[in-house]
């Protein structure tokens, strides 16, 4: 087969992929995938989507031995560019499945020179194209197509560590510019090429839930090549639109579209949940986690910590569904813990710290754990415009308080009225009522001393201030604010509403009208306390 003929194929298996028709993609791959560099490379990244979604040892195993199979197929071929672009989108691949496979340090070490030979691969390619922009050919834009999905996906991605490991990174060799890696993705998503839906995919992905997760508001115009009726669209328009009314029969169509691949139904079961709580509908919101933690190997640990959380905001004598008593599952939660890559997932941290209380013989109940769970995903700015939906959650912590006021007090106390402070405080801003809302976080930041367990609150409701000066002109005082946070807390994992900034100081970009201040204070000049503060007010100016 000539190199073009094999592109055309693994283009109809991808449409067929995209099409809910998942064996039938694959029958069609796998014919040719011990001859053509293509379709082993494509045969073998389906197969990793399907062991990334199930997380089933077996699969991986599989994902990985094919993938490794692909490998040898390129060494048979006679050296082109191509078959270059191929073996570097291979080895990151490869990568990928070591860090899933094992968390002992060998692997780990294996999977970073993977990543590594890797990234010098796509960036030789990318200065060979840059520089002989004569080169044309019919095949020619599925090779900038695969330049393009990997330079991206390393800027991407690079873009978003923490700044002491981007450090570390960069002096390797490694570059994270976010903007230069969207731009190398929308370039990749917008041509007719073999890779334009792994650049669409992608940036999807960042957009409707990498961004929602760190808080920005913002989704692609850009859609991969793919009908109404396929599963990932249906998930992607439902996620754009999590709090809309279309956004649960977007989540149920997204099951019906398919069910081949049962792990598409668990990321709308994921989003329901959410659905259903921004409702406050917690019995509903209960089933989908109940799923979740029946037949996703995800994150068991967060799956058992929400189904206990919706259960303890029902009333006290309510019937509790299959009589699940919540104790007990926040007593489970523990055990369920992963690691993946090597490290355990931050909510899943915050899972099981939370649920402790609960191993003491006589347990303290959390107030609105579904609540503070989910602060830390944003659902509270996902909110913000849809004032029901801000006055139901409002009215659901005024009760919490009345409940905990009227309670003995007790070494959590504190604490739990601290929670209930900074999501009121919230809550308050959605509705625009400002004075209440900095009452609230004051009130956070003034029982510093008192807090013994909840130390993320201080300061997280800072810096929920220190927004709140920014939305109203107060650009000084949000800046001491801010530097204060900064200098007295460990900030680099420290979650915020609003804009995402990694870089160097004069690469910041000015804060747009209506845009909040940063998501990640990710700047990446220095640890020094001068840098620090002028980097807030280059960021807010």
């Amino acid at each position: 087969m000539t190199l073009q003929v094999c592109l055309e194929e693994c283009m109809e298996a991808l449409d067929l992929f995209l099409n809910n028709h998942f064996s039938e993609s694959l029958d069609k791959l796998r014919p040719r995938a011990k001859e053509s560099m293509y379709h082993a490379l494509i045969y073998a990244t389906v197969l990793e989507m399907q062991a990334m979604m199930t997380f089933q040892q077996d699969d991986i195993v599989n994902a990985g031995n094919t993938m490794k199979s692909a490998q040898e197929v390129f060494h048979i071929i006679d050296t082109t560019l191509h078959a270059d672009a191929c073996y570097a989108e291979c080895l990151l691949q490869r990568a990928a499945l070591t860090f899933l496979q094992d968390e002992n340090m060998v692997s780990f070490i294996k999977g970073g020179i993977k990543v590594r030979n890797s990234y010098l691969i796509y960036k030789e390619l990318h200065t060979f194209i840059q520089s002989n922009s004569s080169l044309q050919g019919p095949n020619h834009i599925h090779l900038e197509g695969g330049v393009s999905f990997g330079i991206g996906a390393f800027n991407l991605t690079l873009s978003m560590f923490p700044p002491r490991l981007l450090k570390v990174l960069e002096f390797a060799g490694f570059s994270g510019d976010k903007e230069y890696g969207l731009s190398q993705l929308n370039d990749g998503a917008t041509t007719n090429n073999l890779r334009s839906m792994l650049c669409a995919l992608l940036l999807l992905c960042y957009y409707t839930f990498l961004t929602f997760i760190l808080g920005i508001l913002l989704f692609t115009t850009r859609k991969p090549r793919m009908r109404s009726v396929c599963a990932c669209g249906l998930l992607v328009g439902g996620t754009v639109m999590t709090i809309c009314h279309q956004a649960v029969v977007l989540f149920e169509d997204g099951c019906k579209a398919q069910q081949q691949w049962k792990q598409f139904h668990h990321m709308c079961y994921w989003e329901l949940m959410w659905c259903f709580t921004y409702k406050c509908v917690w019995r509903m919101a209960y089933f989908y986690a109940d799923l979740l933690s029946n037949e996703s190997r995800w994150s068991k640990a967060m799956y058992v910590y929400m189904k206990a959380a919706y259960l303890s905001m029902l009333a006290p004598g309510e019937a509790r569904p299959f009589g699940e008593d919540e104790v007990e599952l926040f007593r489970q939660v523990s055990t369920f813990k992963q690691k993946i890559a090597g490290k355990s997932p931050p909510t899943e941290k915050f899972a099981i710290r939370k649920a402790r209380r609960y191993k003491a013989s006589c347990p303290v109940r959390l107030p609105v754990p579904v609540l503070e769970m989910m602060y830390m995903w944003n659902g509270f700015s996902m909110i913000s415009k849809r004032p029901e939906l801000t006055e139901g959650m409002l009215q659901t912590l005024v009760e919490a308080e009345r409940i905990l006021l009227e309670s003995p007090v007790n070494e959590y106390s504190m604490d739990d009225r601290c929670v209930i402070h900074l999501l009121k405080g919230l809550c308050l801003k959605n509705q625009g009522h400002i004075r209440a809302a900095e009452e609230c976080f004051n009130k956070v930041y003034n029982s510093e001393k008192k807090i013994k367990f909840d130390h993320y609150l201080v300061p997280n409701a800072l810096l929920e201030l220190s927004v709140v000066y920014i939305d109203t002109g107060r650009k000084e005082e949000a800046i001491k604010l801010l530097v204060k946070s900064w200098l007295n807390y460990d900030m680099d994992n420290i979650q915020l509403a609003g804009f995402s900034c990694t870089g160097k100081t004069e690469q910041l970009p000015p804060v747009r009208q209506g845009v909040p201040v940063c998501v990640y204070l990710s700047i990446t000049t220095g640890t020094q306390n001068q840098i620090k503060e002028v980097s807030i007010k280059m960021l807010v100016s």
